[in-house]
């Protein structure tokens, strides 16, 4: 059996054999795709995993050697950690860091709670709106709220992602973001 430690980018990026992104899974799934020739790494990780008699680099992105025909699901869940990190972990309303989550147009009032009504908050602006809506208070939202898109955010869904992996997710860069 291989020692396999988590580090830092403990995960693996399974592309299928047309290089689609297909998901993300553990190193050691990614080692055991590879020694039994289902896939072949494409980018290697930081390190080596070592058995008795072999050594592999920890594999980062892997392609699997057949095709495989996956059901795509058309949405993107809606969790707590998905709204704090479409967000950027900050508030909503004041841009503060967020510790909650809030209904824009509330629920006791008949609001959804679904993608386009829920955002990322800071416990004192949930607590002072409370069960009114931003435009009674006289707030403004500084994004509106909108379901995620992209390859990325249907691979990973709130995962951060390796930068490794930016070729293969069509990831915009930073520096490209602020030049702009």
């Amino acid at each position: 059996m291989p020692d396999i430690r988590p580090t830092v980018g403990s995960g693996a990026l399974v592309l299928n054999a047309t290089y689609e992104p297909l998901c993300v899974v553990s190193v050691r799934r990614a080692a055991i795709l590879v020694l039994s020739a289902k896939a072949v790494c494409v980018a290697d990780g930081e390190g080596m995993l070592h058995s008795a008699r072999n050594a592999l680099p920890v594999p980062s992105v892997v392609r699997l050697t057949r095709f495989v025909r996956v059901p795509y699901r058309t949405h993107v869940g809606l969790s707590r950690r998905a709204i704090f990190a479409r967000d950027g972990w900050r508030c909503g309303y004041c841009r503060g860091p967020a510790e909650t989550i809030d209904h824009v147009f509330p629920r006791s009032r008949g609001g959804r709670h679904a993608w386009e009504n829920v955002v990322a908050a800071c416990a004192r602006c949930n607590h002072t709106k409370g069960d009114k809506t931003p435009a009674e208070l006289g707030w403004r939202l500084h994004s509106s709220p909108a379901v995620p898109m992209g390859t990325a955010w249907r691979v990973l869904g709130h995962r951060t992602p390796d930068p490794r992996w930016a070729d293969w997710l069509d990831l915009r860069e930073p520096e490209t973001e602020a030049a702009a």
